[in-house]
């Protein structure tokens, strides 16, 4: 029996069948994504916003009615601006449709699970969409800049990651990776508006302190990250975040071209006529507990 070709890919990529590859790629061409509006070159921030909500909800129903698999990591430095593009795709969707995935620290039975564990629970089903704030690729970062995996755990992690990504998205998952880079100073200015603002200094963790000790090393590790994972079937995409507002129209915009959605937003429906009074009494209003009017 005749052997397949192979593509020769480079070190530390998943191999694929030729005809694989060419049949992911012939699908999104035919798919045809839609075009992506061209923004006026004075925008306001916030119309520029809406209309790129507007678009998230054109997705959603199409992931929802279509039975569609979208999972989305946000990856980045400490105060890159990952929590602000999240909060900013989310608020305008249906949660029973686009749901957060942010993972606390795993407890000891996770411990002693396989490591994609936790995370597998977690991935989309059909007609959902997923965004985790931070992923699987903590083990690539913090546990292995802070110690936290051994050097034999970090390894097999950038082994099997690509073997794990390729399953999900030869299962029907279409995945996305964002990395948000952040320059020193712009991540030093974050850090103190934190520290001075209350309403922020719950994002600062014991942890993000430490690991200003460590930049250096969470630099080396990234570019290692990359280097194992960054891959055609499942390539990482960097935002410049060094602008908050900037990257979070880039990045949905961004986001917004990678899933072939079409526009299936309900058409407009009459509303019937309310229910006529046949009697009904209300309670007396001073027999239910209302919350004082303080505003």
């Amino acid at each position: 029996m005749r052997k397949q070709k192979r593509y020769a890919k480079p070190k530390g990529e998943v191999l694929a069948d030729a005809k694989e590859v060419a049949a992911i790629e012939q699908y999104w061409h035919l798919a045809g994504r839609p075009k992506p509006r061209k923004p006026p070159k004075k925008y306001k921030y916030v119309e520029e916003l809406a209309h790129l909500q507007v678009e998230l909800i054109k997705l959603q129903e199409w992931v929802r009615l279509r039975g569609v698999k979208v999972a989305v990591i946000f990856e980045g430095r400490d105060a890159a601006g990952k929590g602000g593009v999240i909060k900013r795709i989310a608020e305008s969707l249906n949660p029973r449709v686009c749901r957060i995935v942010a993972l606390a620290t795993p407890t000891e039975r996770e411990r002693s699970q396989w490591y994609f564990q936790r995370y597998a629970a977690h991935l989309p089903a059909a007609g959902e969409i997923v965004l985790f704030d931070r992923s699987w690729y903590n083990r690539a970062g913090v546990e292995h800049v802070m110690g936290f995996c051994t050097d034999d755990e970090y390894t097999e992690f950038l082994r099997a990651c690509p073997l794990f990504e390729e399953m999900l998205i030869r299962s029907g998952i279409i995945l996305i990776k964002y990395w948000f880079s952040v320059n020193d100073e712009e991540q030093e200015r974050r850090f103190q508006d934190r520290i001075r603002n209350p309403t922020k200094r719950w994002k600062l963790s014991p942890m993000d302190m430490e690991s200003r000790k460590h930049w250096i090393e969470y630099s080396k590790a990234k570019d290692d990250m990359f280097a194992a994972t960054d891959l055609k079937v499942s390539p990482w995409y960097v935002v410049n975040a060094d602008n908050k507002k900037r990257a979070r129209l880039n990045c949905i915009a961004h986001l917004l071209r990678q899933v072939p959605y079409e526009n299936m937003i309900p058409v407009e429906i009459e509303v019937p006529p309310r229910q006529a009074d046949i009697g009904y009494q209300r309670p007396k209003l001073s027999s239910q507990r209302f919350v004082p009017t303080v505003y």
